[in-house]
């Protein structure tokens, strides 16, 4: 429900706060006052046209701001969420400015939207019958699922399971168009990812060997000097003339005989003798390395041939072997998960033909008791009617057969006809002002229970009815207040009379400028008002004895 309206520099309003109740309230006052100034105020902070014709004179925008109960509204709580909008638990406040240059400002829950996300949740939040943007009611697309919402709950239960079955099938709808209109670019990639799986798989790749081969292919590029450089070393160890192993055992043998007398020096005979096991081992890697050194001009062609494999399959995907064999674990996935898709074409377009007919076998039987359930509405609609003074009105459920929606394969439209012999036409086609209010009435307290919308607006539904028609109408509309908050402008004292809580909207001179005020009235206000709207200008006391057996009656 609407907790509270806000609205400045809004037309003839300066700065009001009009804060709402539950139940029915009804805006009264004089033609002009600006009551429908009201509502149109709040058809626009639900998306309504917004134009800078609204902004009062003197202003450079306008402002309208409604706070929201919605706690128990499970389509708005999934709207927010499917908009990435912050709930508030349980408040929604929407707020709007219009600004000359015609630019607008919205928010919902302090965050930055358009006006059409203000369209896309006006419906569950206001019903403004009047406007007819805002009517649920006055939507085609609507019809079928207000009648799901009629419904006994093992309809819904039979929706339900249908729609779960229809998504699933949906799927592999999808997937079976896809895979057959676009056959000829599946077969060639799976062609590409089969010769780069075999390419990749083939080679082999081991992590680290890359680094191995480079190693061992300097050594055998290198293998000349590393044999010139074995020969000069030996030479130099193990020569006729000069043999560094000799010598240095020469030495050692002399620093020896010394040790002994002093052994200052036996720190230094230890270094030779170190130095002669040392050079003696050196000698002798080295010449065993001289012998088992030899050139393998077929190693090095080989290392050279598997290293430009390597660096192919890294042009081609990746930069490193590791990336190379990452890229070669996706494709394998994506090959084994596609070709199994493949394989199975045929058996998937068999069970999607399985699956067409188990649910065109539940949309049957959704759609059967669908037409009972319509059998009921109509009925329960033209009673409503009949106590409207429609008793000629038919009221009828219209079924066109479609191919399998999410929704079955009903198509839904509500269709009426309000006099003898005319014919059956779409409730959106409805033109005449007076049949449409009391038609619209008689939905809304049909559907009022099940629509879940906070607030339901009447602007002015009672123009041209009078005597039993308003008093009847009057008592439409506050049953629907049971259901629903609702607010109603009017001039029939009758719907005045019955309302829960009733506003005074006058317009008065400040300050040379024309402002709207709007006040709450009190019990003794009321029949005041309510008899002004009985006589006119002239209120006598037989009016506020008429005022007061009205408000009497209503309360019984």
């Amino acid at each position: 429900m609407i907790q509270e309206l806000t609205v400045q520099d809004f037309a003839i309003i300066s700065n009001l706060t009009i804060p709402f109740k539950e139940g029915m309230t009804v805006l009264t006052g004089e033609t002009g006052a600006g009551k429908s100034i009201i509502i149109d105020a709040m058809g626009l902070i639900v998306g309504g046209r917004g134009s800078a014709d609204y902004i009062r004179d003197g202003a450079e925008r306008c402002r309208i701001e409604g706070s929201f109960f919605v706690s128990d509204n499970e389509k708005v709580a999934t709207f927010l969420e499917d908009n990435g909008i912050e709930s508030a638990e349980g408040q929604l406040v929407i707020q709007r400015e219009i600004y000359r240059t015609g630019r607008n400002n919205c928010r919902i829950n302090g965050q930055l939207v358009t006006t059409k996300t203000l369209r896309e949740i006006g419906p569950f939040i206001v019903d403004i019958h009047g406007q007819n943007e805002h009517q649920e009611l006055m939507q085609v697309q609507n019809h079928l699922r207000l009648l799901d919402q009629y419904a006994p709950s093992d309809v819904k239960e039979l929706k339900e399971m249908y729609q779960e079955k229809y998504q699933k099938y949906d799927e592999l709808k999808h997937k079976v168009t896809h895979l057959l209109n676009h056959e000829k670019e599946f077969v060639q990639r799976m062609d590409m990812l089969t010769f780069q799986y075999k390419e990749i798989e083939t080679a082999q790749l081991v992590v680290g060997e890359e680094e191995s081969l480079i190693e061992e292919r300097r050594r055998l590029v290198n293998f000349q000097k590393i044999m010139d450089s074995l020969k000069k070393a030996y030479q130099y160890l193990d020569n006729e003339e000069i043999n560094a192993v000799s010598l240095s055992g020469a030495a050692m043998t002399e620093m020896e005989q010394i040790e002994s007398i002093d052994t200052e020096y036996a720190e230094t005979t230890e270094l030779l003798r170190t130095a002669y096991y040392s050079l003696q081992e050196a000698t002798g890697r080295i010449n065993t390395s001289l012998e088992q050194l030899e050139m393998d001009d077929e190693r090095l062609i080989v290392i050279d041939n598997r290293l430009d494999i390597i660096r192919q399959l890294k042009r081609k995907y990746g930069e490193t072997v590791e990336e190379v064999l990452a890229y070669f674990e996706e494709i394998t996935q994506e090959l084994e998960s596609q070709l199994d898709t493949t394989t199975d074409v045929t058996k998937l377009q068999e069970q999607l033909i399985e699956m067409e007919q188990e649910l065109q076998g539940i949309a049957l039987k959704l759609s059967e008791t669908r037409h009972q359930v319509a059998k009921v509405l109509e009925e329960n609609i033209m009673s409503q009617l009949a106590s409207l003074y429609m008793e000629q009105a038919v009221f009828e459920v219209v079924f066109t057969q479609t191919d399998l929606t999410i929704n079955g394969i009903d198509k839904v439209e509500f269709y009426l006809s309000t006099n003898v012999g005319e014919s059956l036409k779409p409730l959106t086609k409805i033109v005449s002002g007076g049949e449409l209010s009391r038609i619209m009435l008689a939905l809304k307290t049909i559907f009022s229970t099940t629509q879940s919308i906070t607030s339901i607006v009447f602007d002015e539904v009672d123009t041209g009815v009078s005597g039993r028609v308003a008093q009847a109408i009057a008592e439409k509309i506050h049953q629907i207040g049971s259901h629903s908050q609702v607010l109603c402008i009017t001039h029939l004292p009758q719907v005045a009379a019955i309302a829960d809580t009733q506003y005074f909207i006058r317009k008065l001179v400040k300050d040379n400028r024309t402002q709207t005020q709007v006040s709450e009235l009190a019990d003794s206000e009321r029949v005041n008002e309510i008899a002004r709207m009985l006589s006119g200008a002239d209120v006598t006391e037989l009016t506020k004895e008429h005022a007061k057996e009205l408000l009497d009656l209503a309360k019984k």
